[in-house]
């Protein structure tokens, strides 16, 4: 635990104190939050976000973004459903709703690596076009007949433990983008990437082909979280995860992330996750309404861009300070 806390960064070491602050807070002031009950609802409601973030910050690394993530969500939850509802086996419906993502993820990455358009206009554009073609496929209905290790999945938590199985593709997935950014090539290269674009493609560094890889894995894990999303509430529908975007990247700025590129940590978007949903599950205890809970949140990703302008000059300027010495006895 010493080891963990030395290697945190000054905005993680106050991601952290916040987070044990807001949970102290919740312990001792809001009945039943911290129940086992309550917090494995907590983990559950949070498994879909804690998918989306792992790749969105790597996109956010490199200087893109992905506005559309909660509508491919959408899309290959209808696309999920309707494959079901077709009498299609699981074993092969979720290869193919995993092949959907990874599709819708190329459209974009086609477009922002190869022809050169900015990512914020075009996953703007495809955010709309992506829960269009869900609506054109389903309307405003849903699927709700689902086959039961489906549901199962949904709704069981791990033997023995109140952790939800919802939980489980996060826990498995979080180990590796952390692996692959901070101790590979590849991570490097992101890296790189994200600190200067030009200077990237003239050392040699593929950087259409790592651009466009990042958007086809963020398509994948896009349906992988559409597959926990429809299982976890039992239906497949158009409107699901209506706005989600906005919480991943608050989640993933409030993180550490810089919205300019080149820098960020997983650790710091994790502790990030732990205070969004903390802060989500409170206000929610008491009472207080989606609305209010969306003003949070962004006033939370106005404080993290502040901070990503102001820390650095902030903080040199703090270290210029002089600092009295103790006089010599």
């Amino acid at each position: 635990m010493t080891n963990f806390i030395r290697r945190l960064e000054f905005w993680d070491l106050l991601l952290l104190a916040a987070s044990i602050a807001v949970i102290g807070y919740g312990i001792v002031f809001v009945p039943n939050f911290f129940s086992a009950f309550n917090l494995s609802q907590l983990a559950a409601s949070a498994s879909e976000k804690a998918l989306l973030v792992l790749p969105m910050a790597l996109l956010i690394i490199v200087r893109e973004i992905d506005l559309s993530v909660a509508s491919i969500l959408a899309l290959t939850s209808v696309l999920f459903g309707l494959m079901v509802q077709a009498s299609v086996p699981l074993s092969l419906a979720l290869p193919l709703t995993l092949l959907a993502g990874g599709i819708l993820g190329a459209f974009n990455g086609y477009f922002v690596a190869y022809l050169g358009l900015p990512s914020l206009v075009v996953t703007l554009g495809t955010m709309a076009m992506y829960r269009g073609i869900g609506y054109i496929l389903l309307g405003t209905g849903s699927i709700n007949i689902l086959p039961d290790p489906l549901l199962n999945f949904g709704i069981d938590n791990v033997p023995g433990t109140s952790i939800p199985q919802t939980i489980l593709p996060f826990l498995i997935l979080a180990p590796v983008f952390a692996v692959v950014l901070q101790k590979t090539s590849t991570g490097k290269r992101i890296y790189a990437l994200g600190g200067n674009p030009l200077a990237a493609l003239y050392s040699g560094i593929a950087v259409k082909r790592i651009t466009a890889a990042l958007f086809v894995s963020t398509g994948i894990i896009c349906a992988i979280a559409g597959i926990v999303y429809t299982a976890r509430l039992a239906n497949a529908r158009a409107n699901n995860a209506l706005g989600m975007e906005l919480d991943v990247i608050t989640i993933v700025l409030l993180g550490g992330v810089s919205v300019f590129g080149g820098k960020g940590k997983l650790t710091g978007v994790l502790l990030a996750l732990v205070l969004l949903s903390v802060i989500r599950n409170l206000l929610a205890l008491n009472q207080i309404g989606g609305d209010a809970q969306g003003m949070v949140i962004g006033l939370l990703l106005i404080g993290s861009l502040l901070f990503g302008n102001y820390s650095a000059p902030l903080l040199n300027w703090f270290i210029a300070l002089p600092h009295p010495r103790k006089s010599k006895g």
